[in-house]
């Protein structure tokens, strides 16, 4: 694997990206609800935690860490042998920061409580689940200016950054406030029908500044808490 880089763990794909995701990267992992945005990018939390040796912090502002720890369990996933190097925070706690700093804006208690873990912890990886939620929370009074901000402080906060957002099954957009353009890379998932009978999810890297990646799709599998990529399989509607 090349030297500076965050494996995926997706067996299969990270060959396909000189190694993996390029370290301090802001990565856009995109998709349509069901493409396992979020199992994908615990995944890469997970497995560079307990493979690689790097610590990881979750941070969910859509459900629970309770809930999430549960349904990632489901994956086979090991959390208490994980705990000291996977932290998962979610939106009640910051909320609570919030109300004790009623002068500071949410976007301004985001920034010092994933700062203020960085610190304490030494994170190397973060996940915001989702980004959509994220600027739904912060009430952007100009969108394209403060993401700007924010991708900017993300770079600054020295650690390779996954922020997970939905996308409409229809739009051809990976994003809403160029987010895309500001992005190093975008990983992007969808489901196809094949052969009328069966979906299949996808998997593509649309973009990742500094490598030399594929641009073709692959069909993502799940086996045995192990996620693989292969070519994709059958005919379907691309």
């Amino acid at each position: 694997m090349g030297d500076g880089r965050i494996r995926t763990h997706i067996e299969g794909f990270d060959e396909r990206m000189e190694g993996g995701i390029p370290a301090g990267s802001t990565v856009l992992v995109v998709g349509e609800p069901g493409t396992m945005k979020s199992s994908i990018a615990f995944n890469t939390l997970y497995n560079n935690a307990m493979k690689d040796g790097k610590k990881g912090l979750y941070i969910t502002l859509e459900q629970g860490a309770s809930s999430l720890s549960r349904q990632m369990a489901g994956f086979g996933w090991d959390l208490r042998a994980a705990s000291d190097k996977v932290e998962i925070v979610d939106i009640g706690l910051i909320r609570k920061r919030l109300t004790q700093l009623k002068d500071q804006s949410w976007i301004q208690v985001f920034k010092m409580y994933a700062k203020s873990l960085k610190e304490s912890s030494g994170y190397d990886i973060m996940v915001v689940d989702s980004l959509p939620v994220l600027e739904l929370l912060a009430k952007f009074r100009e969108p394209r200016e403060e993401i700007f901000h924010l991708f900017e402080w993300l770079r600054d906060l020295g650690v390779t950054t996954l922020l997970i957002s939905e996308m409409n099954p229809d739009s051809l957009a990976y994003a809403k406030h160029d987010e895309d353009f500001l992005s190093d890379g975008i990983l992007y998932l969808r489901m196809r029908e094949m052969g009328g009978v069966s979906v299949q999810r996808h998997l593509r890297c649309v973009k990742m500044r500094a490598t030399n990646h594929s641009t073709d799709y692959f069909t993502l599998l799940f086996d045995k808490g192990q996620f693989k990529a292969t070519r994709v399989i059958g005919d379907g509607r691309m």
